[in-house]
């Protein structure tokens, strides 16, 4: 009885297995194999295998989180897609926005639509916004588009009809058409992807839904294909960006539901952590080889992002998408960023990263430039001998060499050029975890910091003391704690459609009465019948009479016509600092979270007695300044007892990670083992 999940990043391949009857913990780690992700799944399994005695056999349960499809998107990798769309609309596309994110920027181009303006084609048909139909579908304009489909070789037809948000009936009879007439072409329609107003963002979704979407399936099938001649058959599941899982069939109809489908699975095991801690506010830091990912767990769920914009940035529009994503935010700091001196004499830290090939230079793989792995390990934090529990050492001759071709035309020694490095890379992850606290209305001394990824530990106590969270803590396993998490996970989908509607008492009840069809709905996504044990949770976005951007509310059923008022006035002062009380109250889009419960992953009472040998001896750490290098002690994490109390600075080693405590901060063990930091106030060791 073993549930075992793999996460694919970009460097390394994790995987996590848990026993169910007894406990045991099963984990290994590989090189991520980026021609073929599942190369490097199968070498973790086998890692595994040979290191704990991990028996495929005995896995009931799989699941599987990666890069896939952001991947497929970012390097242009989808497949050849048309878009049949209501005639008078077809540029919507590359009109997109009128605003530009740069707004001094008089060069500013829009992005490349996936789909080119020759690919995309024009039907009449037209319906009102309330569904009514004005102008049927005139099916003879279809017999061309299929024709030049054929010609063009095209793999995936997405389709958007004006307004099939409110009455899927044509793009419905579209669909069928071109699949009748284009067998082994992928066909998606907008609504089963997207229910929400706003053309362009919905037009982006199905485009992008239907580029990836026989990528994906084709990836799913030899992944199966892979796991099951490995003895690995059991049900599997993908981790989608929204927190949840899904079954391989269900993530296949929609890929776009798995965009940030490794980084989620972060933030459901930092959900579970805080759980488990008693904590509802928890601020998530992933640090891993390529980048550094954080978000903010609000009254014990995850956040998430109304507004996702892949490949956004302060100076690019990005494309919008309307599928439920975990609101993260992504930045260029990992283990594996690379430092370099840009023209105006600056040092600057990645966002290029050596990946893992050929890797930071201390891994000896054939790197020359220096990254942040390499200044963890110039000041003293890393031990060559025992990183990643001995199976790869690292050259710190190496690293410091690499070090050196920033220390020297900076003037600086090896040592504080390294601590620079690590300040920059510091610096970026405050202003990243400032993004989903501070500038979203919320207060990081409320939370706790949960920091993960191989790099993170090494760091997360700096960050934690800036930040004056309540406790920096460190979860089990944090090296491959994405894996981790997805075994926290449970099954989960979200329904969304678009009800325009005054606030009234009249409208609550239709409102619930909406609500009762979507959960018909989930019910039957879930397969399970009348009796699914399904968590539901009701969420409403609201706006001001005149607004054209609205907030989320979380509605209760009981909640009545001032209850709810009061609930999206709170809502929207959060978001921007103001309550209009007076105004009237217009219900724009419901959203329905419907979780699927089933078992997850415990957190066991460690079972060990405070002994001298945790203490495993010391290392001296460059703290930079008047500190300069100072002796700290060293503790295998795998020794150390619940109720320990101990007062750094020191060093927690553990196969996976290393984690440095500070000067003046507390490190105490809860009882099952995850370490909890906070500042001593001058306590005395």
């Amino acid at each position: 009885m073993i549930r075992l999940a793999t996460d694919v990043g970009g460097t390394f391949t994790d995987l996590v297995g848990y026993d169910e009857r007894s406990g045991e913990l099963f984990t290994a780690k590989s090189l991520t194999t980026v021609q073929d992700q599942s190369i490097g799944i199968l070498d973790a399994i086998a890692t595994a295998e040979n290191k704990d005695g991990l028996r495929t056999r005995d896995v009931t349960f799989f699941a599987h989180g990666g890069t896939t499809v952001i991947n497929a998107i970012t390097e242009r990798k989808g497949v050849r897609t048309a878009l049949v769309t209501t005639a008078g609309f077809r540029d919507v596309l590359e009109i997109g926005r009128g605003n530009r994110p740069d707004l001094y920027n008089l060069q500013f181009h829009s992005p490349e639509p996936f789909v080119p303006r020759h690919l995309r084609f024009e039907v009449r048909e037209r319906l009102d916004a309330a569904g009514n139909v004005l102008v049927p579908l005139e099916i003879d304009d279809l017999r061309p588009i299929i024709e030049r489909c054929q010609a063009e070789a095209i793999e995936a037809v997405a389709i958007l009809f004006l307004h099939s948000y409110a009455n899927p009936e044509h793009e419905t009879l579209c669909a069928s058409i071109l699949a009748d007439a284009l067998p082994g072409t992928t066909v998606c329609a907008s609504h089963e992807v997207a229910r929400q107003w706003r053309e362009y963002e919905r037009t982006n979704t199905v485009v992008l839904n239907a580029y990836v979407q026989p990528t994906i399936r084709h990836y799913f099938e030899r992944l199966e294909s892979a796991l099951t001649r490995r003895n690995l058959t059991c049900p599997y599941y993908a981790m989608q960006s929204n927190g949840g899982i899904s079954t391989f069939d269900q993530a296949a109809r929609s890929p776009l539901t798995l965009v940030e489908s490794g980084p989620a699975g972060g933030v459901a095991g930092a959900a579970r952590i805080g759980s488990a801690l008693g904590e509802s506010e928890v601020l998530s830091l992933d640090v891993g080889g390529t980048t550094a990912k954080c978000s903010l767990i609000h009254d014990g769920r995850p956040t998430l992002n109304v507004d996702y914009k892949l490949e956004h940035s302060r100076i690019a529009p990005g494309h919008p998408v309307q599928v439920p994503v975990v609101d993260i935010v992504e930045i260029g700091s990992g283990g594996g960023s690379i430092a370099r001196i840009d023209e105006r004499g600056a040092l600057r830290v990645g966002p290029e990263s050596a990946s893992s090939t050929p890797g930071p230079a201390c891994y000896g793989r054939g790197g020359e430039k220096p990254t942040l792995s390499d200044a963890i390990l110039t000041i003293g934090v890393f031990d060559p001998a025992t990183f990643a529990g001995g199976n790869m050492h690292l050259d710190r001759q190496k690293a410091v060499d690499a070090i050196a071709t920033v220390a020297a035309p900076l003037g600086m020694r090896i040592e504080d050029a390294a601590l620079a490095i690590i300040d920059i890379a510091h610096a970026s992850m405050i202003n990243a975890l400032k993004l989903v606290t501070v500038q979203r209305g919320h207060d990081p001394r409320d939370a706790v910091l949960v920091v993960s990824g191989g790099a993170g530990p090494a760091l997360a106590t700096r960050l934690g003391r800036e930040l004056a969270v309540k406790a920096t803590v460190i979860p089990p396993y944090p090296g491959i704690f994405s894996a981790w998490g997805m075994l926290a996970a449970e099954p989960r989908a979200d329904f969304r459609e678009t009800w325009f509607s005054p606030l009234s008492r009249d409208a609550l009840g239709e409102l619930a009465r909406r609500f009762d069809g979507l959960e018909a709905e989930a019910i039957a996504y879930f397969a399970n019948g009348e009796d699914a044990d399904i968590r539901f949770t009701y969420r409403v976005e609201a706006r001001y009479r005149g607004q054209e951007h609205g907030v989320f509310t979380q509605l209760r059923r009981s909640d009545d016509f001032n209850a709810f008022a009061e609930g999206f006035h709170i809502a929207h002062e959060r978001a921007y600092s103001f309550r209009l009380s007076e105004s009237a109250i217009e219900i724009t889009t419901l959203h329905l979270e419907a979780v699927l419960n089933g078992p997850v992953i415990a957190l066991p009472k460690i079972d060990r007695m405070s002994t001298s040998a945790a203490l495993t001896g010391h290392r001296s750490v460059y703290f930079g300044g008047d500190r300069g290098w100072v002796s700290c002690p060293v503790y295998a994490r795998g020794l150390l007892a619940a109720g320990q109390s101990i007062l750094g600075p020191m060093i927690v080693e553990e196969a996976t990670a290393t984690t440095l405590v500070q000067e003046n901060q507390r490190l105490s063990i809860s009882e099952t083992g995850v370490l909890i930091i906070r500042e001593s106030n001058g306590e005395a060791a």
